[in-house]
C-alpha cells in the first residue's frame, strides 16, 4: 500500500468552546507552532470557509457530539477540496462479549466515579458514557457518510474495539 501523506502549510483547527481553544493554543504556543496552526472558534455543523477550501478534515472524538449527525457530515464534506479526504476517530463499543463487559463496567461506574473525585463533574463523564452508547457506530455510521455523499468509505476498529477510524472521501466528480 502506498500513503501519500499531506504536508500543509497550514493546519486550522475549529472547536466550539472557547475554553478547550484556550487548552489548544497554549500547547501550540509552548511548541513554537503558532505559523503551522491556527485556532479559532466555530461550529462543525456551520463551518466559516469557503466550499472546497480543505485537503482533509479530522474529528478525534467529536462527532458524537453533533446536534444534528447528518448537518455536520455534509458541512465537513462541503468543505472539502474534491478528492479530499475525512478522518475520524470515535469511541465504539468491543464486540467480544469479556471486553465488552468490562468496558460498561468502566464506562458506567469506575469513569463518573473517578471523573466525580477529579473534577467534582461526575455528570461531565455520566455523558461520555451516554454519549458512546448512542453513537451510531459501526457500519450504522458508514451508511450515514454513505447518505451524505462519501465514498470509498471504510473503517478499522482499534484497541479491541474500544475506538475506531472511519475514513471517507469527496468525490472527484
Amino acid at each position: 500500500m502506498t500513503y501519500k501523506f499531506l504536508k500543509p502549510a497550514t493546519i486550522v483547527g475549529i472547536d466550539i468552546s472557547e475554553k478547550m481553544l484556550g487548552f489548544g493554543r497554549k500547547k501550540i504556543a509552548k511548541l513554537l507552532l503558532n505559523n503551522e496552526i491556527q485556532l479559532q472558534q466555530g461550529d462543525s455543523e456551520a463551518i466559516n470557509f469557503p466550499s472546497g477550501t480543505f485537503d482533509a478534515v479530522t474529528v478525534a472524538y467529536g462527532v458524537r457530539n453533533f446536534q444534528n449527525l447528518h448537518r455536520g457530515l455534509s458541512e465537513m464534506l462541503r468543505v472539502l477540496k474534491p478528492g479530499g479526504k475525512l478522518v475520524v476517530l470515535e469511541f465504539s463499543r468491543p464486540r467480544q462479549n469479556f471486553f465488552r463487559a468490562l468496558c460498561n463496567v468502566y464506562m458506567r461506574i469506575i469513569t463518573p466515579g473517578i471523573g466525580k473525585l477529579i473534577s467534582k463533574n461526575r455528570e461531565a463523564y455520566q455523558y461520555l458514557n451516554d454519549s458512546v452508547q448512542k453513537f451510531p457506530e459501526g457500519n450504522d455510521f458508514l451508511t450515514i457518510m454513505n447518505e451524505v455523499g462519501y465514498t470509498a468509505t471504510y473503517l478499522k476498529t482499534l484497541t479491541g474495539g474500544i475506538c475506531t477510524i472511519y475514513c471517507g472521501t469527496k468525490s472527484k466528480a
